[in-house]
């Protein structure tokens, strides 16, 4: 029993509420006044007593309805002396309902699902690993056919750059070398114009 249950008790009945508890509080000190000035050796006084708690519906209860199951015993046990029957206690609560209604307990407490659980989850579980892997695949091959450099395809991107630097390297060598040789075969040629040429190129 929690503290919140303890401290909704009244009269050895735990209520759910504290609403609850507060009206079998006020019920409990109705019963000790009416104790106090009932007298219970004149039998009339306290079938009179008994007829209109119920029929002013004084106690709702099981603090208020135990009492009232105390005088109706007394009443019953002396009923040749009353001359009439004992009328019942009527319950105003539809047991029916509140049977059908879910308990706390039971709602917070809900059994697992026998397999249905385990293969929904495995199901799942299985769908998220093959939509990981696609997505790892899918980024690799992104990577790979990138051109900027990444740690994947670094190396190459590298060598494909300094053999793009070499072939470039090597073109102007070549055309510095034609232009030479021009100018060479020219100077030989020609001294006098070596210097007009070579502005001109």
């Amino acid at each position: 029993m929690d503290v919140e249950q303890r401290e909704h008790v009244v009269s050895g009945f735990a209520f759910y509420s504290e609403k609850d508890a507060r009206l079998a509080e006020q019920e409990r000190q109705k019963i000790a006044y009416l104790d106090k000035r009932i007298d219970h050796t004149d039998i009339q006084s306290v079938l009179a007593i008994y007829k209109k708690a119920l029929e002013d519906r004084v106690f709702r209860t099981p603090v208020g309805l135990e009492y009232l199951r105390e005088l109706q015993g007394e009443l019953r046990a002396r009923e040749e002396e009353l001359g009439e029957e004992v009328p019942p206690i009527p319950l105003w609560t539809n047991f029916a309902d509140v049977r059908t209604k879910t308990s706390p307990a039971r709602r917070r407490i809900q059994p697992m699902p026998e397999d249905g659980g385990k293969k929904a989850g495995l199901c799942l579980s299985v769908i998220m690993n093959i939509v990981m892997i696609v997505a790892i695949i899918a980024m690799f091959v992104i990577t790979l056919n990138s051109d900027q450099p990444n740690i994947l395809n670094y190396e190459r991107n590298l060598q494909n750059k300094y053999a793009s630097w070499e072939q470039e390297l090597t073109q102007r060598e070549q055309t510095v070398r034609e232009k030479e040789r021009e100018l060479h075969i020219e100077n030989t040629g020609n001294t006098g114009n070596t210097e007009t040429e070579v502005s001109q190129n």
